[in-house]
């Protein structure tokens, strides 16, 4: 029940020298890319045709479907393969975008349309995030998924930090429609490159596929609850994320007023962020391994609670930027590491599933923190609700060095 099937034995190769992970790498950059232009063109075309209520509502109706199908869409992912449930959303987001954009060229749609459209794209994402989370085994032998986690993390920093200006230069070159079309273009790039990709066959792929959607789902969860490692590590997603994303998303725009920094500041925190998270992912792709890496996952988010919890105590800018760089840089490589150690310690036939219970936990659950941290911080401030949030994250660390299997949990050797 938990004995982990290992990849096949192959030529070894630095990831980062691998054509098979430099086309996926190209796919997900581009994906990631469009993905950061699609939801700014979206915010402004649905302000500039609401209210910002009703804005708001368009920007969370991809939600729902998000986190209904997101269990479900790790079953499709291990029924149909990986690569083609990535290509098969990319297109359909790539023709969603083209169509919204055509029909913003040509008239001037209500709301409606533009929910639709959230609507889609949110039941794309509940594939398509358990089918990227499955891939890297495929396409990479054991001992660099570490290293491909890393590069992930590059491809996507780069992609959120890039994709928000190239949004905003073709909003205002040529409006929402100019900027749907860039992102349906980014998405229509990683095609290719994905139609490229020459997977490894794996053990016991595809050995699930024969009973109903139901039925693959529950024994998946079943098998995630029965492992001595993954079961307890979805456990620490879960934390970590519930502690982390409130935070940052909420009481830092509730810090920014109160200190004075403004939005600009706002920016330089978030900057600080992702160069610490980007120097994260960066030093991963060069080591290719950390020793005891459970061990390491779990310390690293105990030091980056501390830094949470700090956050809200800071008074000068330039300090706010120091901590969070070091908040990116401890919860960025903590992060890295559990994705490696689950592709690793995961049974393949079981990857869409599991990396579907993960991307729940983090992109499903955990946000519904944010209406819960804004009330929090409206009765008592901000100080006492990010150490709570610091010491819901610290428990994530404390409990992955409590469990022995986890603390003991180690990478492939590179």
């Amino acid at each position: 029940m938990t004995t982990t099937a290992a990849a096949p034995v192959i030529a070894a190769r630095p990831a980062h020298r691998d054509p098979q992970v430099l086309r996926w790498l190209g796919a997900f950059t581009a994906s990631t890319l469009g993905d950061s232009v699609y939801y700014l063109a979206l915010s402004w075309a649905a302000v500039s045709s609401g209210t910002p209520a009703q804005a708001g509502l368009v920007m969370t109706v991809s939600a729902v479907p998000r986190a209904l199908l997101m269990l479900f869409g790790g079953v499709v992912a291990d029924r149909l393969g990986p690569r083609r449930v990535v290509i098969g959303s990319d297109t359909v987001r790539c023709l969603v975008a083209l169509g919204l954009a055509a029909t913003l060229f040509l008239a001037s749609p209500g709301l409606w349309i533009l929910a639709a459209v959230a609507l889609v794209f949110g039941a794309v994402d509940a594939l398509f995030l358990p089918a990227v989370g499955a891939l890297p085994p495929r396409i990479a032998p054991r001992d660099q998924l570490a290293r491909v986690q890393g590069m992930r993390g590059i491809a996507y920093r780069m992609g959120s930090v890039l994709g928000a200006p190239l949004g905003g230069l073709a909003v205002a070159v040529g409006g929402s429609a100019t900027a749907f079309t860039v992102a349906g273009v980014l998405f229509a790039l990683s095609l290719p490159l994905l139609c490229a990709l020459k997977l490894h066959a794996l053990p016991s792929e595809g050995a699930e596929a024969d009973g109903t959607a139901l039925r693959d789902l529950t024994d998946g969860l079943r098998y995630l609850r029965g492992h001595r490692v993954l079961g307890h590590m979805m456990i620490v997603v879960l934390l970590s994320d519930l502690g982390f994303v409130g935070p940052l998303n909420v009481g830092l725009a509730v810090l920014a007023e109160q200190r004075g920094w403004g939005a600009s500041g706002i920016g330089w925190v978030l900057f600080g962020f992702g160069t610490g998270a980007g120097a994260a992912s960066l030093l991963l792709t060069v080591w290719g391994r950390v020793p005891r890496a459970g061990a390491v996952s779990g310390w690293t988010m105990v030091l980056g609670a501390v830094s949470i919890g700090a956050l809200a105590y800071v008074p000068l800018l330039p300090v706010a930027v120091g901590v969070a760089l070091s908040i990116g840089l401890l919860a960025g490589l903590s992060g890295a590491l559990c994705n490696a150690l689950v592709q690793t310690e995961c049974d393949p036939a079981y990857l869409g599933r599991v990396s579907a219970v993960s991307s729940l936990c983090s992109l499903g659950l955990a946000p519904l923190s944010f209406p819960v941290t804004g009330a929090a911080i409206g009765l008592w401030g901000p100080g006492p609700v990010f150490a709570v949030s610091a010491a819901v994250c610290a428990l994530s660390g404390v409990y992955a060095l409590l469990v022995p299997a986890l603390r003991k949990a180690e990478l492939p050797g590179a």
